[in-house]
């Protein structure tokens, strides 16, 4: 973790917890749970660097990678269990980027949590990187599962939740997807087995910021309320504005309790924007996976840095 963002100790973190299983799970020592104001600057930072990573290659996808790093930002550093000594613990909490081409937002969360060396960052999609345009789990540490076919990631977090209840182990599996992925058919055949199955230990988090590569959802395919589509098939539905920090730690921690109370799984409809924080990204479909020019690049990196500094 940056010097600058002291994680909360444990005695002052809700979130501490010993859960009674065939193993112990304990937060490691150290492990951050930051407050509101540290995330929102956590988030700030790397945006500049989610930028940056994809500028060198002239090649990414800023919009998706933009729109859901509050959200990955809250998973890793308040909410979620994982030791950045171990990345292979038993008793880990899963995640899975099923929006695989947001890789850059993933990948700039693993460099701050310690699994992936900053001096990585300028490799992204070149030749023989560890940093693929998505996220391979044969290169990357932190990474349960290459995704980047998209539909799929949900499908493999239904699985790994089975996997996690016939070992006894009481960890969370958590799956973040684009809205446009929705679209995909298998999605809902998971939808549909999750809830048969009672996957109660399964929380999907869809980044709805109403854009894909061809245009707006709901021309391409529409997807309409996705609230209602959920509960018809026996989730437990929260839904916020995914760039609110609190509401953001708040449905995590609700999920977390449906877990508990109920024998269904959780979604959070995250309501997004699509490359947030610069302006002329935002909610532009044409930023879906095009990388700046020189211009463009030091005019986003200025309002990123701005944004930053006003934090600080």
């Amino acid at each position: 973790m940056s010097a600058t963002l002291n994680p909360v100790s444990q005695s002052e973190s809700k979130d501490s917890m010993t859960v009674s299983t065939h193993q112990t799970r304990v937060l490691p020592a150290g492990l951050p749970r930051l407050t509101i104001p540290q995330l929102q600057k956590l988030s700030a930072k790397l945006r500049i660097e989610i930028l940056d990573m994809i500028y060198e290659p002239q090649s990414g996808h800023p919009g998706s990678s933009l729109s859901c790093i509050d959200l990955l930002v809250t998973l890793w550093f308040h909410h979620m269990v994982w030791d950045p000594a171990n990345a292979d613990w038993t008793v880990r909490d899963r995640f899975i980027m099923s929006k695989g081409h947001g890789a850059p937002a993933y990948y700039a969360t693993l460099m701050e949590a310690g699994y992936i060396p900053w001096d990585e960052k300028k490799t992204l999609r070149q030749i023989n990187t560890n940093l693929q345009g998505h996220p391979a789990s044969k290169y990357i540490k932190g990474c349960d599962i290459s995704t980047g076919s998209l539909g799929q990631g949900l499908s493999c977090g239904v699985g790994m939740a089975l996997g996690l209840r016939l070992d006894k182990i009481n960890s969370r599996v958590m799956v973040l997807m684009g809205d446009g992925e929705c679209q995909e058919g298998n999605v809902w055949e998971a939808v549909l087995s999750a809830a048969h199955h009672k996957v109660s230990n399964l929380t999907a988090i869809v980044d709805r910021n109403h854009l894909q590569i061809d245009g707006d959802t709901e021309k391409v395919k529409a997807l309409g309320a996705m609230a209602p589509k959920f509960a018809a098939f026996d989730w437990n539905v929260i839904e916020i504005d995914g760039h609110d920090f609190a509401q953001i730690q708040d449905a995590l921690a609700q999920a977390d309790r449906f877990a508990v109370e109920t024998d269904r799984p959780t979604v959070i409809i995250a309501n997004t924007i699509k490359g947030k924080g610069v302006s002329f990204m935002e909610n532009q479909a044409g930023w879906h996976g095009k990388a700046p020019n020189k211009e463009q690049y030091e005019a986003a990196r200025g309002e990123l840095v701005a944004a930053y500094q006003a934090l600080s």
